[in-house]
């Protein structure tokens, strides 16, 4: 069990004994050791009890806990709880604005035990009246709420990739000699999952004899498909065809609806190849068959090039130890030379972000002096001076100028009070695109797939000013994030905007977000030439340099 599983746990146990309103200096110490955990170079499974007990934030009670969880792989403590408290409780700790204290008087106050009671309570105006709560955080409940199940079902990617992978494989093992391949929206690199498709030249009999029935059960069925729900969650979703029509059911299954009603007729084929040449088309990639213009735009411009991993020749914003990451700036330079990267762009915390351990103005100096070491040390791989610096609540940013110039490159972000109308978030991320000194705007709405819509922007004019201003736009290669939308790649392309397909690596597993950003960027057309991020090293530095004499001349 790693340090961030641990952590994990015993926030979960803070955050349920709250909720049960159990002592709250005993529930704060788990919170609080939680987060010194997630700090800790060292993993926490390789050390005696009486060393964990002496680590700032643990103490003895808390190192018992640690010590069962990786002795046994759980906490009984927290199995007693996640026992006596109702399924709906435990789904309303997903809910935005509902923290532990909230839950507690819901439940046991008002004795709501599901999502459907809340929204009903809501509905009725019931919540507003309590004491903590308000219209406002009724409405934003009621919001939450309906965000969350319009999402339920649905998978990040990343999520069920592996999942999708290892089925197809096993299947094709078992089933050699039939034709069987993923479909839908997976194979169109879709960031969010909602059924995993499959076109097969198997029987219905063959599907219904693999999958073990205590696992899954099937929803409906015909002679044209035979649809399943796994471990209770995941719809698959099987086509069945012939061999002599499975390439035509493989096209016609991956294509969004838009595409396909663009493309018209799909003629049986011995090759996708062959499908699109009756068009006088080239090969169009799965992930470019999404919306109905690429064909004519194709049809002028040819397929683009898009960027690969491969591409990928420097790591821009990642965190290391000087804020909330697990790893030293060496630690991150080395994995990354032996991986084959060129450079590091570290973008630490600003200070506003206390909670995440943002760097004070000394503390910039201390960092700036360790890389200058580092980069005598480990010539010709470099390590960019940089920060995440957060845009305040007026839309300024957390550092003057005078200490912004002193990296070779910011970051700007927003971290706090994300709960804005339009109008807010515009003016917070207008007065940081206008800022001489930013230049890569961080994740752009804030929000998380599935788990948080992210404030409301314009993005064709944050667009504009980014255009107008020599901004580049972050892709967050997040399975979390994926911020940038990639529908808006194609807007920012047209305008001349660079992107930047950033891991937000926060430990060295981190690195290979990579490929989320890779997946969901080549959905939006982008080339390596407009991703920052593929520049060389040499070109990264040429780029930094041009775009501060041009700021200099304004």
């Amino acid at each position: 069990m790693d340090n961030y599983q641990i952590a994990e746990q015993l926030n979960l146990l803070s955050k349920l004994m709250d909720i049960h309103g159990e002592n709250s200096f005993k529930s704060k110490s788990y919170s609080s050791a939680a987060f010194a955990i997630e700090k800790l170079p060292q993993a926490l499974s390789t050390l005696p009890e009486n060393k964990i007990s002496s680590i700032r934030g643990i103490g003895e009670s808390v190192a018992k806990k640690i010590v069962e969880l990786v002795q046994t792989g759980e906490l009984s403590a927290l199995k007693e709880l996640l026992t006596i408290t109702p399924e709906g409780v435990l789904e309303m700790m997903s809910i935005k604005g509902l923290g532990p204290k909230k839950i507690h008087t819901i439940w046991k106050e008002l004795h709501i035990a599901t999502i459907e009671e809340l929204k009903e309570a809501c509905q009725e105006h019931r919540i507003a009246k309590q004491k903590g709560f308000g219209d406002k955080t009724e409405q934003k409940i009621l919001e939450a709420i309906h965000f969350q199940q319009q999402n339920k079902g649905k998978f990040m990617y990343a999520e069920i990739e592996s999942f999708a992978e290892a089925l197809q494989t096993k299947l094709s093992e078992k089933y050699s000699q039939a034709q069987t391949s993923i479909t839908g929206a997976f194979r169109r690199q879709l960031e969010v999952i909602e059924t995993l498709e499959w076109v097969t030249t198997l029987s219905k009999e063959n599907l219904i004899h693999f999958f073990p029935k205590e696992e899954t059960e099937i929803l409906d069925e015909s002679d044209a498909h035979i649809h399943f729900l796994a471990n209770g969650s995941i719809r698959l979703y099987f086509h069945l065809a012939s061999p002599e029509n499975f390439i035509q059911k493989l096209f016609t299954t991956t294509a969004s609806p838009a595409f396909l009603e663009a493309f018209g007729a799909v003629i049986t084929s011995e090759s996708e190849e062959a499908i699109f040449s009756t068009k006088g088309l080239p090969f169009i990639p799965p992930y470019l068959r999404e919306n109905s213009d690429v064909l004519h735009k194709i049809k002028e411009q040819g397929v683009p090039d898009v960027v690969q991993v491969k591409d990928i020749k420097g790591l821009i914003h990642s965190h290391s130890t000087w804020s909330d990451g697990s790893y030293s700036l060496e630690e991150m330079a080395n994995e990354l030379i032996r991986l084959g990267f060129e450079y590091l762009v570290i973008s630490d915390h600003s200070k506003a972000a206390s909670y995440a351990n943002g760097l004070s103005e000394e503390r910039i100096k201390e960092q700036h002096r360790e890389i200058d070491a580092l980069n005598k040390k480990l010539a010709p791989f470099k390590i960019f001076k940089s920060i995440e610096c957060d845009i305040l609540g007026d839309g300024s940013m957390d550092y003057s100028n005078e200490v912004l110039s002193s990296f070779d490159m910011v970051i700007a972000s927003i971290h706090s009070n994300l709960d804005m109308d339009e109008e807010k978030a515009m003016q917070r991320l207008m007065g940081a695109i206008t800022n001489p000194y930013v230049t890569i705007l961080g994740h752009m709405t804030g929000r998380l797939v599935i788990r948080r819509k992210g404030y409301p922007v314009d993005h064709k004019a944050i667009i504009d000013a980014c255009a107008a201003n020599n901004v580049a736009i972050e892709i967050n290669a997040s399975p979390y994030r994926l911020d940038i939308d990639w529908r808006y790649i194609d807007y920012a392309l047209e305008k001349g905007v660079l992107l930047s397909i950033n891991p937000d690596a926060h430990a060295l597993e981190e690195f290979a977000n990579i490929k989320y950003g890779v997946l969901v960027a080549q959905k939006g057309g982008l080339t390596k030439q407009h991703n920052l991020s593929s520049y060389s090293r040499e070109a990264f530095e040429a780029f930094l340099q041009n775009r501060k004499a041009i700021k200099k001349l304004s």
